[in-house]
């Protein structure tokens, strides 16, 4: 038996704000089942422009997130909760820093979740119990024109939005080993 995850606080929201968390949910749901290396180009590239997010900004998202989809608060829902609670603070001009890691001690599991001002947001465990594996972080960079659409110049970009991934990191995204 799997215990559910619950939001931290009780949330309202408006129906405006339970619309665009469903399409962000949808999203996220969509955006899951891609490969790692898809998720993480997406998400590097939505991420452009948003200052990084407060413990309290990320902590609402994830709560609103957790109230309108009950499917975010299963135990084996990390994935999509946490991509979800990273579009939502997008829509908010915000960003947390996304991860996804796995236990350092046995049993093998695999996680995901965000952390905003250095520390996991709302999550059962701490952050030392988990070796990360990707991180993407705030990165405070407008986007300049011609980007928007996957022109990078200078690279060998052939419009699958992989561009980014060539690089040798300067995207504020890492590998951590």
């Amino acid at each position: 038996m799997s215990i559910p995850v619950l939001p931290a606080d009780a949330v309202t929201v408006s129906l405006g704000q339970r619309l665009v968390t469903r399409a962000v949910v949808g999203a996220a749901r969509v955006l899951a089942r891609r490969q790692p290396r898809h998720i993480r180009a997406v998400l590097i590239r939505v991420r452009r422009g948003a200052r990084p997010a407060t413990v309290a900004e990320a902590g609402l998202a994830r709560d609103t997130v957790l109230t309108v989809s009950p499917r975010c608060c299963g135990a084996r829902a990390c994935l999509v909760r946490s991509i979800a609670t990273a579009l939502l603070c997008r829509t908010r001009s915000v960003w947390p820093t996304w991860c996804v890691g796995v236990l350092k001690a046995p049993p093998f599991a695999a996680h995901a979740w965000v952390e905003a001002e250095g520390r996991m947001v709302d999550e059962a465990t701490e952050a030392g119990y988990y070796t990360r594996l990707i991180t993407i972080e705030a990165s405070g960079e407008l986007p300049s024109p011609g980007t928007e659409h996957g022109n990078r110049g200078g690279g060998d970009n052939h419009g699958d939005g992989e561009g980014e991934l060539r690089g040798s990191g300067r995207d504020g995204a890492r590998f951590v080993r």
